[in-house]
């Protein structure tokens, strides 16, 4: 059976169990990192280094990496699904997972950290601004792909989506003021109507 270690609060654990919840995978999760402990254990760093979450088990295939693990997991159990059958779609899933990690990922980490993780005495506000002007920046290059196509690659959910669509919840669910992006939203709206990404996306910001 799929193992997977990470605490379901860590948005890279979140991308591995949407990634589950939609191939409707059998599986067991085991709570790791922060409170839990477990990552630091020498066990635990003989499969991952880094010591971080997550970390799947594949009836012994060992891999961390969220991404990777989404990719893994489609390739093997959704393709011409969750994992595009086209060439082409496949490049637009990759991508937009890329830019996701690449662009947006350096905003919302601090982001995140901030308004959630820090007390508000130790919060840096004209940082914590400036993150979320440059976010609203990156939600119309997201805003302005989206308004041809239902999905990040065509009209089907893709690998694709699910990093993106991570940090889309949880921009919408911090509390700071949002811009108006009509083709992001109802692209979020799809996703909410999910059960996988209800379960394990949608969760109250810890």
């Amino acid at each position: 059976m799929l193992k997977i270690w990470g605490r379901t609060n860590s948005i890279n654990v979140q991308k591995v169990m949407w990634a589950v919840g939609e191939l409707n995978l059998p599986h067991e999760r085991i709570d790791a990192g922060m409170q839990f402990g477990v990552v630091n254990e020498p066990w635990y760093r003989a499969m991952n280094p880094n010591a971080r979450v997550p970390t799947i088990d594949d009836d012994g295939f060992v891999l961390w990496e969220s991404n990777a693990i989404v990719r893994y997991l489609a390739r093997k159990y959704g393709a011409g699904g969750l994992m595009p059958a086209s060439l082409e779609r496949c490049a637009d899933a990759d991508r937009w997972m890329d830019w996701s990690t690449t662009t947006m990922a350096p905003l919302m980490t601090p982001l995140f950290w901030g308004h959630i993780r820090t007390p508000p005495e130790k919060r840096d506000a004209a940082a914590l601004e400036q993150a979320r002007q440059q976010m609203e920046a990156v939600m119309q290059i997201l805003d302005a792909w989206l308004a041809s196509r239902h999905y990040i690659a065509g009209n089907e959910l893709s690998i694709g989506d699910i990093p993106a669509g991570c940090f889309v919840q949880r921009w919408h669910a911090l509390p700071i003021p949002h811009g108006v992006h009509t083709h992001v939203a109802a692209w979020y709206e799809r996703l909410c109507q999910r059960p996988a990404f209800r379960a394990h996306v949608m969760l109250p910001l810890s």
